[in-house]
């Protein structure tokens, strides 16, 4: 159907368990889904593969957050080759810049130099981040974005990390499902926990090193 996406309509349908998708990038057209099965992240337990690991260690990427939200919006719909459409059309950028002028949507971005290789970008509301979309220029960057945004994730005290959907890239680092019965039996209290995702005055090389120090211990 044909709508104004406010802010206040938008967060309203993520915490009754909806999500917008359009048509195509073309289109004018938005539809609400609900996922049957709802696609989750383990925050504290994600797995890292050795090799991530190894190049996470050696920072090839300056990670940034909330520096270029727009762009990776942008980024994330262009079209290749593994995704000839996308369901990002004008109307949801918009509506995702309005909310991150408002502070409810966020990006994590990798940069090269000047470059922006690579990131993600989703929703916080109260202990749960909503992740939308990720794409990578560079090897290993929306991976890298990921591991960071667990990180911070954990750090900020969010409980929940909900990816709608999965597929075999999130597979390889935990995803599993629930019953959208199941799903929001969990994301009610969920939604009233207080997280702090911007962290003020935390580095990102100290954050991804206390996580890791976290998951060594346990």
């Amino acid at each position: 159907m044909q709508l104004v996406l406010t802010s206040e309509l938008l967060l309203e349908a993520y915490k009754q368990g909806l999500f917008p998708m359009a048509y195509s990038a073309h289109s004018r057209y938005i539809h609400w889904i609900c996922p049957e099965q709802r696609g989750q992240l383990p925050i504290d337990e994600i797995h890292i593969p050795e090799r991530l690991m190894k190049t996470l260690r050696s920072a090839p990427y300056k990670i940034r957050i909330n520096t270029a939200f727009k762009k990776i919006m942008e980024s994330c719909a262009e079209n290749t080759e593994n995704r000839p459409e996308t369901w990002i059309n004008q109307s949801i950028v918009e509506a995702y810049c309005k909310l991150h002028e408002q502070g409810h949507a966020h990006s994590i971005e990798c940069w090269k130099d000047d470059e922006l290789v690579g990131g993600l970008y989703g929703i916080a509301i109260g202990g749960a981040f909503f992740g939308e979309s990720m794409f990578s220029r560079r090897r290993d960057a929306s991976k890298i974005a990921l591991i960071h945004l667990a990180a911070r994730l954990w750090e900020g005290r969010f409980a929940m990390l909900d990816t709608q959907f999965i597929n075999d890239h999130l597979k390889q680092f935990g995803a599993y499902e629930l019953s959208h019965k199941e799903y929001m039996k969990r994301l009610e209290p969920v939604l009233k926990v207080e997280a702090d995702f911007l962290l003020p005055g935390m580095k990102e090389s100290d954050l991804l090193e206390k996580f890791f120090e976290m998951r060594e211990k346990y």
